[in-house]
């Protein structure tokens, strides 16, 4: 299943070109996927008459953020069927340039994943895994590999629904600059405007030697502190005294041990000092979770309708939500049953079950979602905030949440990006291109989930790359090890390298 030849064998025939730029007709599942002699004939001239510097030209083309690719090319379509693990993405395929590469990706390349994420499954990182990868708005690779299952029993079809995890957060972002466009709040706005809850926050202060002491803030929480994680708020396992931890759990701040409403969360956050002065240091947080909320009420919605009305359907992200319906839970992903963080994560999560009304949404990590939907939320922060004609957010709002804005703070985002990122409005952001150690591209954007899904979008590269898979415990690994074999099949570069 995860043999070289058959990886290969896979790939051809999901990318055999049916026809060319605004021509080009979608395959539809099931119909025969092998290219016609005459077709045969025409890529082989293509390919003798195609330059390298051709080539680099047609990328750098690309699209708003990607450059500027037409419509047509960001508008979805049927995938064609894949001979692998099943086929229900969604996404207009990339035209086969000629020979081995197509968008500037070699096909053999794009082969060594199947083998790699076979390593993975055999060693014990996770069952089985989709991956997606997009260049200029196309298609070039979508392939599911492994197992859905923990006992192997079901092959990973390329629609599996995996737990998200903190990959909500940029959904939650992008909905709460999407209020700011329209002046409903500023970045600059004290958040107890609308949360009175927190207007008393405290912060501790903690001197060695000297009993930990709450103080006044020194300025109120900011809506840009939630967006970037400067607002003092922490998670209990990462909190940095034993008090703020054990007030986060007593009072399951976080929803962990059972349902909570918005309104309680709020009211007793409210009397757990922050870990920080607020503007300060970054700390990774529940800072996601009280922006959805702030979302909620600036909005004047429940977060799951705001989500619906302004992203979820207009996007045409069908197996998005925050549970899972019972007709799909035959699709559900699993984590291998050896993963020691499986079982407490899943008792936190209770995605099988519809706790709105009942417990507040968790904006920072209750979505589930599939490779396909996912990718359609990426491209179009990597279009620059539009998609298939409809603008979500203006283009200089997106490179404005794009950009690093923990500079010259306390504390970084290493933990999840690796070294060389800083950290933007939802996302992580690269300040350089060495250092970190990974291939990628100053200003690329990440961001990863606990149960094992990543994506990177590279507005320099025009490129969405998304990894879906569940293996908590494996996930800082994966995540790098993803973008080694995305780079590597990147042969040639629109920055004019390789």
């Amino acid at each position: 299943m995860f043999s070289r030849v058959g990886i290969r064998q896979r790939i051809k025939a999901a990318f055999a070109t049916a026809g060319k730029g605004r021509g080009l007709a979608s395959a539809t599942a099931g119909a025969s996927l092998r290219a016609t002699p005459r077709e045969k004939r025409r890529h082989t001239g293509e390919a003798m008459s195609t330059t390298l510097a051709s080539r680099r030209a047609a990328l750098a083309a690309g699209a708003a953020l990607f450059g500027a690719a037409p419509a047509a090319a960001q508008q979805a379509a049927p995938l064609p069927a894949a001979s692998g693990n099943g086929s229900n993405g969604n996404g207009r395929r990339a035209p086969s340039g000629g020979g081995d590469l197509v968008q500037g990706f070699s096909r053999e390349r794009l082969a060594r994943l199947g083998p790699a994420f076979a390593r993975e499954a055999e060693r014990g990182s996770f069952p089985g895994c989709v991956a997606l990868i997009a260049r200029s708005g196309q298609i070039v690779h979508h392939e599911a590999y492994g197992h859905q299952d923990a006992a192997r029993t079901k092959r990973m079809p390329r629609d599996a629904i995996f737990l998200q995890a903190s990959m909500t957060k940029p959904v939650t972002s992008v909905a709460a600059m999407m209020l700011v466009e329209e002046g409903r709040m500023k970045l600059s706005d004290p958040i107890a405007t609308w949360m009175p809850e927190l207007r008393d926050l405290k912060a501790e202060r903690r001197r060695e030697g000297q009993a930990a002491e709450e103080v006044a803030l020194d300025r109120p929480v900011t809506v840009q502190d939630l967006l970037r994680h400067t607002s003092g708020l922490v998670y209990a396992e990462s909190a940095p005294s034993e008090r703020i931890k054990g007030l986060y759990e007593e009072h399951n701040i976080e929803a962990r041990t059972g349902p909570i409403t918005g309104d309680e969360m709020l009211k007793r956050l409210g009397a757990i000092p922050l870990a920080h002065q607020p503007g300060t240091t970054f700390h990774y947080s529940i800072s996601t979770d009280v922006l959805g909320l702030l979302v909620e009420r600036v909005a004047g919605q429940r977060l799951d309708r705001v989500f619906a009305e302004r992203l979820f359907g207009p996007l045409g992200m069908r197996d998005t939500a925050w549970h899972v319906a019972p007709e799909k839970r035959a699709r559900v992903a699993e984590a291998p049953d050896g993963d020691p963080r499986k079982e407490s994560m899943w008792r936190s999560y209770r995605i099988m079950e519809d706790e709105a009304g009942r417990s507040y949404l968790k904006g920072g990590a209750g979505l589930v979602s599939t490779s396909a939907d996912y990718f359609r939320f990426a491209q179009m922060l990597g279009n620059g905030g539009s998609f298939e004609g409809k603008r979500y957010l203006a283009a200089p709002v997106v490179r404005y949440m794009m950009s690093d804005h923990i500079q010259g703070m306390a504390g970084s985002p290493t933990a999840s990006t690796g070294p060389g990122y800083g950290f933007g409005l939802g996302f992580g952001v690269r300040r350089q291109d060495g250092l970190a150690v990974a291939p990628g591209s100053t200003g690329d954007a990440m961001w990863a989930g606990a149960w094992g899904t990543v994506f990177t979008i590279d507005p320099a590269e025009h490129l969405v790359a998304i990894l879906m898979t569940q293996g908590p415990s494996s996930r800082i690994h994966t995540r790098t090890l993803f973008k080694n074999l995305v780079y590597g099949a990147m042969v040639e570069s629109a920055r004019g390298a390789g």
